[in-house]
């Protein structure tokens, strides 16, 4: 693998951290099976690329496309906690209604951001390469939301929403308003994805309406990739790993569809993807089976 395909990977795992840490929000903080990501990822390109074409600066558009997110995240969560539908079902029916929301906001399927001010446009000044540079600015940002979601999620309301997610019940019997948390919760894990979609459409030079299928699942590998090679005891560590399985797990597509003596192609990337999760999820079993033989 090349380096410039190495740092390609370093900075799609970057974005991608980003999708990782609302899916963390969903699945693992408030145990809310979400597939909405599928359609808030290109709703926050969408909305970022029309603004910057319009002449937006583009941190405000990506903050523009951070809202989008996050009303998608409400309207899921208000359909399961006030109408009563099913967590999973709510968000399913948003990811299809996202989908012809995306194209009226774009117009069209796709809006080109070529020649366009975008986050990286300060970047051409550096002396240093483009695929150097990228990784830098993206590595900054998931920083910054790192320490954002670590301080707010060993804060009063962030351990309210951790309860919720633990134990509903019992958090709702502590007094904790457990549908607001929901709210929240759901709001800012949609937000944050919908910031990645942002940030890679202002990558790719472009935002698409396809560009959403299969986040979800990139999102799990990332979460239960890292969860698999480290530990989760604390809440940093668990934000830590959302980063770490995120890069190994484009590290690992790289590899995979760069190695010649495997014949993969582009083509085979969801193949690809669905080994990994696979092995992600037995990983942990089969590290215990083998410490348990090695102590018997």
């Amino acid at each position: 693998m090349s380096s410039i395909a190495a740092f390609g990977a370093l900075e799609s795992g970057l974005i991608f951290a980003l999708v990782a840490f609302g899916v963390f929000f969903s699945f693992r903080i408030l145990n809310f099976p979400d597939l909405t990501v599928d359609g808030s990822f290109p709703m926050g390109a969408a909305i970022s690329a029309v603004l910057i074409v319009s002449g937006m600066n583009p941190w405000l558009a990506t903050l523009a496309a951070f809202g989008g997110g996050m009303l998608a995240g409400i309207v899921t969560a208000l359909m399961n906690v006030k109408l009563k539908i099913l967590n999973l079902l709510a968000s399913i029916l948003t990811m299809i209604a996202l989908y012809s929301i995306n194209l009226r906001i774009m117009g069209k399927p796709n809006v080109a951001l070529l020649g366009e001010n975008t986050v990286l446009s300060p970047t051409d000044d550096w002396s240093i390469p483009y695929y150097t540079s990228t990784p830098i600015v993206f590595g900054v940002i998931v920083l910054v939301v790192f320490f954002i979601l670590l301080w707010f999620l060993n804060s009063q309301p962030g351990l309210a929403m951790r309860a919720t997610g633990a134990n509903a019940r019992m958090a709702a019997s502590q007094g904790i308003n457990t549908d607001r948390m929901i709210i929240i919760g759901m709001a800012v894990s949609n937000g944050l994805v919908a910031v990645a979609g942002s940030l890679f459409a202002q990558s790719a030079g472009s935002a698409d309406i396809t560009m959403g299928v299969g986040v979800i699942v990139i999102g799990l590998a990332s979460v239960i990739g890292g969860e698999a090679v480290m530990s989760t005891k604390t809440i940093m560590l668990a934000l830590l790993a959302c980063i770490v399985g995120s890069i190994l797990y484009r590290f690992a597509i790289a590899l995979a569809l760069n190695a010649d003596f495997i014949g993969l192609k582009a083509q085979d990337l969801n193949l690809v993807t669905a080994v990994l999760v696979a092995f992600a999820i037995v990983a942990p079993r089969l590290k215990s089976n083998i410490m348990a033989r090695i102590k018997a």
